[in-house]
């Protein structure tokens, strides 16, 4: 979905619009899934990246501008633990027990009139 809102800085608002977003690259150099005897299954996914393509737009009292945008994020890490119970009384279900992610470098390009 767009993204779509204001931020008050300083003197202003500051109006944004971030549309088109496309995730163009996933990564999974090291990805993992484990068995927890009783209890469920773990996932871990180490050093992923993704990439993210975009337009966007910004408009304050003072000027305005917009174009394209990309977004890198590297050195991603997941730690998922689902559990999964097993009572024989309906459709197997999985949830969630825990999740920890970390990510260690950002990058934003954008591209725009000015």
């Amino acid at each position: 979905p767009d993204l779509i809102g204001h931020e008050k800085f300083g003197l202003g608002n500051v109006k944004y619009n971030i549309s088109r977003i496309h995730v163009t690259a996933v990564e999974l150099p090291s990805a993992s899934i484990s068995l927890l005897p009783g209890s469920g299954i773990k996932l871990v996914i180490g050093n992923a990246s993704l990439t993210i393509d975009m337009n966007w737009s910004i408009r304050t009292w003072m000027f305005k501008d917009s174009g394209r945008g990309t977004v890198h994020i590297s050195k991603v890490f997941v730690t998922a633990v689902f559990s999964t119970p097993l009572d024989n009384t309906g459709p197997t279900s999985i949830s969630l027990t825990s999740c920890r992610t970390t990510s260690g470098d950002i990058d934003i390009k954008l591209n725009g009139k000015s």
